[in-house]
């Protein structure tokens, strides 16, 4: 966790300073965007369905094991390029000034087993709205794990990376489920039958994502059904990889800070942005790596636009690090390897009690904007 020493407190006319600049910025980008940013998710969109079609062209003949390797390959790709770079960002609305019902937020579906309409509100509005915020930020922990300090410790928690492994390789199950509460089924502040519309959705999709992927396609590939099972089985483990990968290194590596409810109580616009930009981390890549990871390799300009085109993230990422430097906020970021070291450092550290993995944040001075010496 972040020292609280060095999580600078700014004056509420600074607040209303970084809100403009940010706001003017946002601005600037939505009366941009145009037949650029039109032509570049259709023309990812046309690359992921090439993929998955050389993908199971392949696996049919994945008998031979050249074929076999490069057949998972292709779909692991398209598999990964549905979740991050086209289904997240479009469903967060990023592409609805378009007015194409193929890239339209509402209507999208992605290849995965989570319904998309419970993603969007367990993603787009409780994890965007309360980010990072112990007790309204959902995606801390998922209900499982252990990511921050100020988290109450118990013995459960010594199992944190055994849990985080599990949820690593089951990443899109451990997603659809996350809108069942089941911290709450757990202790009994939610009953299974208020769960009944929530698990009905999920049920229809996971068994339809399932008979396609370990049944349906396996059958049409004859001879070759084993091979296109294994293959099928191997994409969607890549993409959960990869996906728990990004994800977890744009929210939890070592620097990233959290906050109390009390403390995000009547949040101005300002202190939102200040709260994305400290509760989230950038991964550092090429441009390859960026469109692979959906752009979230650049979280924090994700979370303090999350409606505007992912594309334009690596654009505005140089001004956005130009404002936090000013007003002496951190700007997290590091290459892949050192953020899920972090990461994973964390994951085990939070499994111990307090005296031997770590302080709890308590006691911590409000962060919030007044009449206090910046």
């Amino acid at each position: 966790m972040v020292s609280q020493a060095r999580i600078p407190r700014l004056t509420r006319e600074q607040f209303e300073e970084f809100a403009g600049e940010l706001d003017a910025l946002r601005r600037e980008l939505a009366e941009d965007l145009g037949v650029q940013d039109a032509a570049y998710i259709r023309r990812v969109v046309a690359w992921q369905q090439r993929f998955e079609v050389v993908g199971r062209a392949l696996l049919w003949a994945g008998w031979f094991p050249p074929a076999w390797l490069v057949g998972t390959a292709a779909l692991s790709v398209s598999k990964i390029l549905d979740n991050m770079e086209i289904g997240h960002n479009v469903m967060h609305g990023q592409y609805d000034w378009m007015g194409d019902p193929a890239l339209n937020s509402k209507m999208f579906e992605w290849d995965t087993v989570c319904p998309s309409e419970q993603w969007r509100h367990t993603h787009n509005y409780i994890h965007h709205t309360f980010t990072n915020i112990l007790g309204k930020d959902r995606d801390i922990g998922y209900g499982l794990l252990r990511m921050i300090d100020a988290q109450r410790w118990n013995p459960y928690y010594l199992g944190n990376p055994l849990y985080a492994f599990g949820l690593m390789l089951a990443f899109e199950w451990g997603v659809m489920l996350h809108d069942l509460e089941i911290e709450k089924l757990r202790t009994g502040r939610k009953t299974w039958a208020e769960t009944k519309g929530l698990r009905r959705q999920m049920w229809h999709k996971g068994v339809k994502q399932a008979l396609k992927d370990y049944v349906l396609f396996p059958l049409l590939s004859g001879p070759g059904a084993v091979a296109t099972l294994t293959g099928n089985a191997t994409a969607n483990l890549v993409r959960n990889l990869w996906a728990f990968s990004i994800i977890f290194c744009g929210h939890f590596p070592e620097g990233v800070a959290d906050f109390t409810e009390d403390e995000c109580e009547n949040e101005t616009r300002g202190q939102w942005y200040y709260r994305q930009m400290l509760g989230s981390s950038n991964i550092d890549g090429s441009p390859l790596f960026h469109i692979l990871a959906g752009n979230l390799s650049f979280q924090i300009e994700h979370h303090l636009f999350p409606d505007i085109p992912a594309r334009r993230y690596q654009q505005i990422a140089p001004r956005i690090r130009e404002i936090s430097d000013r007003y002496g906020l951190r700007y997290n970021t590091g290459p892949l390897t050192k953020q899920i070291g972090n990461v994973w450092k964390k994951i085990f550290r939070l499994a111990l009690p307090p005296s031997h993995g770590g302080t709890p944040a308590v006691g911590r001075k409000s962060r919030r904007a007044g009449p206090r010496a910046a």
